[in-house]
């Protein structure tokens, strides 16, 4: 299981270019070698999207949702051995790894499931006027290395079910789960409506300056997000990208600290804090600092760190190294800025990017692990006087994702307004549902995914006047 193919026009191909080698984040050794596309292939995939778009987006929408179902069932039949994938590249804990790919059956399936209405906006005597919904055309796709199947799926289903072809790169760290994925699907799919190639920087750039492909789905950082946007004015490629979080959590005043601690940390530290919509900032009121910190940190201690495969695994490593390290650096500089470290704070000392859940008390505004993603085990815990002194705070940053609040359901009902931030939770955070629609604002990007909504991002809309 050391080599896997690309998927270029429903066979597999091997890359142009040098394999690349895929890290075990888990012991830093070589799992796999991925193969890498050359410009030249990425134009082959793209023909080929091209070529088989007019037969997918003319089958009548019964029996694409025939084929979107197929797409569930295989990954159902070989959850197995994507979940042993992602976690020998990823890192995750096995149990979140059949979490991952149970979610990527769920959200197909119900993708499949949704209606698409025809909006009327006039039916008089005389005249009928119809919004009718049509494909795009060829979808590009380039997705991150922390929930490598989920994220593909969130890309690749809506695309599909509105009549679009797809090409998709993944993460050049975590190519494999998707690689294989695509694979899977060849036996399933016509050829060419879904192609997988995998490379790097230059690849990404390619898709988005690309004359052929006339949308783009991005999920990443904020910096490669505007680099898309100008590059896809090209040929005014439409556009989704769903960018970098800080995600504020806020704890309102007197909330009952035993009833929220488990979700608080759950919601920081799911995938080891390496999800976009995790809480990254969590505000909370003076009087409560101190002992939210620690029953915070007793959590943390409790965990069980190491590799995912491992019996009673609670908590992976980081991903990759330069994320550890920007990791480590955040929270030392937060130390020597006169933070408390309540929990974690120090790389474990052995083979592996392993670093424990860390609660850092007493952080404040201007400090780097405030102001910037971690993307990484570690939650600052900022004091605040008053509710609005919190709100503004947790506005300050120039991203907007999601934020939470915590604590009176009807006082913090009434604030949710307030934050700016495309999600908001009550008493929860980082709960992203197929039906419910997720995306972000200022510089957390623009569009949004699932349910309706992010199904008819993936189609134009066409306005038929009928004079009767």
């Amino acid at each position: 299981m050391n080599q896997f193919a690309m998927t270029i026009d429903g066979k597999d191909v091997q890359g142009e270019m040098p394999s690349s080698m895929v890290l075990n984040p888990a012991n830093e050794q070589q799992a796999f070698l991925a193969p890498m596309a050359s410009v030249a292939q990425l134009n082959k995939a793209v023909e080929s999207a091209k070529t088989a778009y007019p037969n997918w987006s003319s089958l009548t929408q019964t029996k694409r949702d025939e084929y979107i179902n197929k797409i569930a069932d295989v990954i159902e039949l070989n959850a197995s051995v994507l979940a042993s994938i992602i976690v020998e590249e990823q890192g995750k804990p096995t149990q979140l790894a059949q979490m991952e790919v149970g979610g990527a059956v769920a959200w197909t399936r119900h993708t499949a499931s949704i209606e698409i209405p025809v909006e009327v906006y006039e039916d008089s005597e005389n005249k009928r006027i119809e919004g009718r919904r049509k494909s795009i055309g060829v979808v590009g796709s380039i997705t991150p290395w922390n929930w490598p199947l989920m994220i593909a799926i969130w890309h690749i289903i809506p695309a599909l079910r509105m009549g679009n072809t797809v090409v998709l790169k993944p993460s050049e760290l975590t190519p494999v789960n998707t690689l294989k994925l695509g694979q899977l699907l060849q036996d399933v799919l016509p050829a060419g409506v879904l192609n997988v190639i995998s490379g790097g920087g230059d690849i990404g750039r390619a898709m988005s300056e690309h004359q052929q492909i006339n949308k783009l789905v991005f999920t990443g950082s904020t910096p490669t997000g505007q680099n898309i946007m100008q590059a896809a004015a090209t040929n005014l490629k439409r556009l989704t990208l769903e960018l970098g979080g800080n995600d504020a959590g806020i704890v309102l005043p007197n909330a009952d600290l035993d009833a929220i601690t488990e979700g608080l940390f759950a919601t920081a530290f799911i995938n080891m804090g390496q999800t976009c919509a995790a809480l990254k900032r969590l505000y909370v009121h003076e009087s409560q600092h101190d002992e939210l910190c620690q029953k915070l940190a007793d959590i943390a201690t409790k965990q069980v760190v190491g590799d995912g495969f491992g019996d009673g695994v609670t908590f992976g490593p980081v991903q990759n190294s330069a994320q550890l390290e920007k990791v480590i650096a955040m929270v030392d500089e937060a130390n020597q800025q006169g933070a408390v470290i309540y929990s974690g704070g120090a790389r474990l000392d052995k083979a592996g990017y392993f670093y424990p859940p860390t609660i850092i008390g007493n952080a404040r505004s201007g400090m780097r692990v405030v102001e910037e993603e971690q993307f990484g085990p570690v939650l600052p815990v900022i004091k605040y006087k008053s509710v609005e002194q919190a709100i503004t705070e947790a506005n300050s940053v120039e991203v907007g994702l999601g934020g939470s609040l915590w604590g009176d359901v009807e006082q913090a009902s009434e604030l949710a307004s307030q934050l700016e931030c495309g999600s908001v939770w009550i008493n929860g955070h980082a709960e992203v549902l197929p039906h419910a629609p997720f995306g972000g604002c200022k510089m957390s990007g623009f569009g949004v995914e699932f349910g309706l909504e992010g199904l008819l991002e993936n189609s134009l809309l066409q306005v038929v006047n009928i004079n009767k």
